[in-house]
């Protein structure tokens, strides 16, 4: 565990855990509340109010109203838009430090982490999609006759919007960003888990000037709030990011109710691939962080590290050396770099991989245990002579356990890295420029990084293949999930 001694004091004080609605903060329809609570010690930081399908019908109805109203969309012009919410992105800067504290306080993650990262990524995609706001352009078709034709980006309309909980603010700003840049309104459900950030960005929403009705966020339980969400009557589209089994979920509501566009963001299991003619100090660095960032709780972790035979013994070595200098602990020290899990079933789940990679032979080489006792702590654990039938080689984790593969040729390989059923993502470590591109155009994945890991930027589109996911988060493609396409033909 991290010393106390460059530890800082949490001083962030929780000023919204009611619903946002209408421009109001207002309790549940039942009066329930839940509690969240801080992954570090087990403690309860505060209670939330918890919405259900009551609570969603208001929402929507208010999101309606400001949608057909216009106050977002036709009152106010393209450009104001994204003007205010370039002001959204001026008061998430302003208010960086206490958001910092907040994400670290209700998720776990290393508090100057999340002021390194996670703000700095979440302002840039507000001041993009600010950017895309007048810049919804149509275009002008040359049909045959006697015809004028042109083409308008309508908004969807009433967007239903549910996040995760491994990267509040982040997966926030991917959804609010392009959906508000279009002209929706939005219902959000933020994640049970890590509610506290998203409510304080609500209060920010306000503060900012925008409308009533046009952002309310429902914090609530995804078999309640986030299946009223989903299968609400009067919700155009649906935007997920978490699990493919609740994809599946949602997906099914959206079909069985009123046809509402879906996109989804789901998990992945991604191949993180080693050539022995690669710099090996970055490849190790490299991959330890592409595994153990975030505690491991990452859709893209590069949780399948395929090594080429000739390097494997000497990258197992130096990883599992890497992996036991690896700082867990308090949050709040400036020198962890891994904080807990983000609650206790998550902390049960990965302990149970764990449990089931030395059920099936593979070679545990470090860690495996907890961290401390409270808080939900986990070793950071790494296994060599994983097979690709183990289970820990097939399903995603959601922690810091670390599967070390071995293959002889690129031919091998590449077939191996498509054998699953997800394609979120995938990284290949090599000097060779022929292997990597080789790679990036055989591995079917969303995402390819070459001799890097976990690089993200606003414009750059994020989304998976397969059973990873529908539609693209990030960049120019994902305004075409929150736009429907409207011709017009008129007669000269």
């Amino acid at each position: 565990m991290a010393t106390a001694t460059t530890a800082i004091e949490p001083s962030v004080k929780i000023s919204a855990n009611k619903l946002l609605i209408n421009g109001r903060w207002i309790n549940s329809a039942s009066g329930k509340t839940f509690p969240t609570v801080n992954p570090a010690t087990g403690e309860v930081i505060t209670q939330v109010a918890e919405a259900d399908a009551a609570d969603v019908d208001k929402a929507v109805t208010a999101a309606r109203a400001a949608f057909e109203t216009g106050a977002w969309r036709r009152k106010m012009t393209a450009s104001q838009r994204g003007a205010m919410l370039n002001r959204l992105a001026d008061l998430i800067e302003k208010h960086a430090d206490e958001l910092a504290q907040l994400e670290s306080l209700d998720n776990g993650k290393p508090y100057q982490i999340a002021k390194a990262a996670d703000l700095p990524l979440t302002v840039a995609c507000y001041r993009y999609y600010a950017g895309w706001a007048d810049k919804n352009h149509g275009k002008t078709i040359p049909v045959n006759g006697n015809y004028f034709c042109y083409t308008k980006h309508e908004p969807v309309g009433v967007v239903g919007q549910i996040i995760p909980w491994n990267f509040p603010l982040l997966m926030q700003a991917w959804k609010l960003g392009p959906a508000l840049s279009m002209g929706c309104t939005v219902v959000m459900k933020p994640a049970e888990q890590t509610p506290l950030s998203a409510l304080r960005v609500g209060e920010l929403i306000m503060e900012a000037g925008f409308p009533e009705g046009v952002v309310n966020i429902l914090p609530g339980y995804g078999p309640t709030a986030g299946a009223a969400l989903a299968r609400h009557m009067d919700v155009d589209k649906v935007a997920f990011t978490g699990s493919t089994e609740v994809g599946k979920l949602i997906m099914k509501a959206a079909a069985e109710t009123n046809l509402k566009r879906v996109t989804l963001e789901l998990g992945g299991k991604s191949p993180n691939i080693v050539f022995a003619d690669a710099d090996m100090d970055e490849a190790i660095e490299g991959a330890h962080f592409a595994l153990f960032f975030n505690q491991g709780q990452c859709c893209c972790a590069g949780s399948r590290l395929f090594v080429e035979e000739k390097a494997y013994d000497e990258f197992v070595e130096r990883s599992v050396a890497r992996a036991k200098k690896r700082t867990v602990g308090n949050p709040f020290d400036a020198k962890t770099e891994q904080g807990p899990q983000v609650d206790q079933d998550q902390f049960d789940k990965v302990m149970g991989y764990i449990d089931k990679g030395k059920k099936e032979n593979a070679k545990m080489l470090t860690g495996g245990g907890r961290v401390g006792d409270k808080g939900y702590f986990i070793e950071p654990t790494v296994f060599g002579d994983v097979t690709d039938n183990m289970t820990i080689a097939q399903e995603e984790i959601f922690g810091p356990v670390m599967s070390i593969l071995k293959f002889k040729t690129i031919e091998e390989v590449a077939a191996r890295a498509n054998k699953t059923t997800y394609g979120l993502a995938a990284a290949v470590w090599t000097k060779d420029i022929s292997k990597a591109h080789a790679i990036a155009d055989s591995v079917r994945a969303g995402t390819v990084w070459v001799n890097c890991y976990d690089v993200f930027d606003a414009g750059a589109p994020f989304g998976g293949f397969k059973q990873s996911g529908i539609g693209r988060e990030l960049g120019e493609y994902s305004l075409a999930n929150y736009t429907e396409v409207k011709t017009v033909t008129v007669k000269l």
